[in-house]
């Protein structure tokens, strides 16, 4: 998992540079620009000296000056261009970031038995933003050390290749020295991210409880609960600042020794035809042109650099968006047949928190493929609960659910998503078409489809009186049996060979009912029905019974002999049936 979500680093920098083309190619114009002043400063220093001061023509010196000085005005305009390139390309991306941070909070925070995704706010309000500010700079430098870099090398090439050959050598093992330092610099950056997360956490936690916590006089309790994360952090801050020694030593190697092998290489540089001017024109590219870059190119990626690899990946990991939006499903072939493995459940356990007592206790369940199954018991007892843990929308503490023979934990979400639907009893209807609304989980739907499952399940009077396909929905308008009715038909439409029905035709009328539970039974794939009236356990190939400490499976004849339960739930929907009738 971890080397996925590495992978995912460069993949998520790489869309954000994806399809931007043109805001990249005009940066690398006006970067390249950016670079004149450094391509040409040891050459008009040089001649400044060589062909005017140095020659008695003072006035031809200035020119040269002057030249200088206008490269440096051209530079500062392509500095401005560069920046407005780089919004361009750096503002969409904090946007993508703030969505995948959004998105995980709020994942994390809906799971049962989680607690709110306190952290996810230092994620959105300063980590993005990190991230963001560090991406620019990184794009900035980068550039700017490439171009620069470059522009003076080729200078120093053209100026008197001898240089070339004292200057070149130093600088790349300056760089492989600090590279060969990031490695640990990127882990304790990252210590020290996740120490501050974890101190936001135990900070919440804290000040949530902090009433109980002085009532009790816990105070000396509860305070190492935060300053062991608040240590943490400082213990890793200060082992990364010990690490800036390293940089100090890459500059020096990279950016000030090629200046004193100058100086020392002076004499026989002269021998071998260097003018003052050329010296000096030597040391002009390296002090004003590749050791200021260099030196920003290391700060850089040493500070915005490492906060950028580090805090993104963290961003990645807390959301688990990008993994789920790119990745392929595992092991599931991308389902273009129906799985004939069904559903199954081994040793499941399921309970909201901790402490409290399991709502599903060490379940084993299977439920072939087009099987169609009823599952009833009294109020409470968890027959959504054991719904939601099929569909994957809770996780179990132990055991493991699988569907069509794969775990649920090894399912990209989407993926699943196509192919089980869950219904629950408050059906969700949204505004627009009515035809939008049926097709929403099969938007590929052909409009025979769609007739097709309005005949079915008995919609078709509620189509005519709407106004056709195309009539726009009020859901407020909409009774909670007619909401119910357009989610039903939206579930027989969808491609997904698992439906659950959790209540979701307790709204309509016993007959309707009948004709959308038939229905569903002849449709290819398996079918579950929390029941709530008799008839639709009667109507089921088997019947599961939970009644918290046991579970019975089998025929309606069967359980009306082995189960008081059944046979109590029976009497009950028998009784309500006759007065709702």
């Amino acid at each position: 998992m971890r080397h996925q979500q590495e992978r995912s680093v460069p993949r998520l920098l790489g869309s954000a540079v994806r399809g931007r083309g043109s805001e990249m190619r005009m940066l690398l114009f006006w970067s390249t620009v950016q670079a004149v002043p450094a391509f040409l400063s040891g050459r008009l220093v040089a001649k400044a000296l060589d062909d005017g001061f140095f020659a008695g023509r003072t006035g031809r010196g200035f020119v040269w000056l002057g030249l200088l000085a206008l490269g440096a005005v051209v530079g500062a305009l392509a500095t401005r261009e560069t920046f407005m390139r780089l919004a361009r390309i750096v503002e969409p991306f904090r946007d993508e970031l703030a969505r995948l941070t959004v998105t995980g909070a709020l994942r994390h925070s809906t799971e049962a038995g989680a607690a709110g995704d306190t952290a996810g706010v230092a994620r959105l309000t300063q980590q993005v933003e990190i991230v963001r500010d560090a991406y620019a700079s990184i794009l900035l430098v980068g550039q700017n050390f490439l171009v620069v870099t470059t522009g003076a090398l080729i200078g120093l090439l053209t100026l008197m290749p001898e240089m070339l050959a004292l200057v070149l050598p130093p600088l790349v093992v300056g760089v492989a020295i600090f590279l060969a330092a990031l490695g640990h610099m990127a882990v304790r950056q990252r210590e020290s991210i996740l120490a501050e997360e974890r101190i936001a956490e135990g900070t919440a936690a804290l000040t949530a409880d902090i009433r109980d916590v002085v009532a009790c006089g816990a105070e000396d309790i509860a305070a190492p609960m935060v300053g062991q994360h608040i240590h943490a952090q400082a213990r890793a801050a200060r082992a990364l600042a010990r690490l800036t020694a390293v940089r100090i030593v890459a500059v020096a190697v990279g950016g000030l020794l090629p200046v004193i092998l100058i100086l020392l290489a002076g004499p026989w540089l002269v021998a071998h035809g260097a003018t003052a001017g050329m010296i000096l024109g030597g040391l002009t590219y390296v002090l004003l042109g590749m050791q200021p870059a260099l030196q920003t190119f290391i700060d850089a990626i040493s500070g915005p650099g490492l906060w950028l690899v580090v805090t993104l990946r963290r961003i990645v990991e807390a959301s688990g968006a990008l993994e789920r939006s790119h990745a392929p499903a595992r092991g599931w072939h991308g389902w273009q047949r129906p799985p004939h493995h069904g559903v199954l459940l081994s040793g499941v356990t399921f309970a909201y928190g901790s402490v409290a007592e399991p709502v599903i206790g060490d379940l084993d369940l299977r439920v072939p493929h087009g099987e169609h199954l009823a599952i009833v018991g009294p109020s409470g007892v968890g027959k959504s609960t054991l719904a939601n843990v099929i569909a994957g929308l809770l996780r179990p503490q132990a055991g493991e659910v699988r569907l069509g023979g794969v775990a649920l934990d090894e399912l990209d979400p989407a993926m699943l998503a196509q192919h089980r639907v869950l219904i629950p009893q408050e059906a969700y209807v949204f505004g627009g078409t009515l035809y939008e609304n049926l097709a929403y989980l099969h938007e590929d739907a052909r409009r025979s489809d769609i007739d097709r499952a309005i005949d079915a399940l008995g919609m078709r009077a509620l189509v005519e009186r709407l106004g056709g396909y195309d009539a726009q929905l009020d859901p407020a308008t909409l009774s909670a049996g007619e909401r119910q009715l357009v989610t039903l038909v939206r579930a027989y439409v969808s491609p997904a060979w698992l439906v659950i029905l959790d209540e979701a035709s307790c709204h309509l009328d016993p007959a309707a009912e009948a004709v959308v539970e038939e229905a569903f039974g002849r449709r290819p794939g398996t079918f579950i029905v929390i029941a709530h009236r008799i008839s639709s356990a009667i109507r089921a190939q088997r019947i599961l019974v939970l009644d918290g400490t046991h579970v019975l499976h089998g025929s309606h004849g069967d359980l009306l002999a082995r189960s008081a339960l059944y046979r109590d739930l029976v009497g009950h929907w028998q009784f309500d049936g006759i007065h709702a009738a």
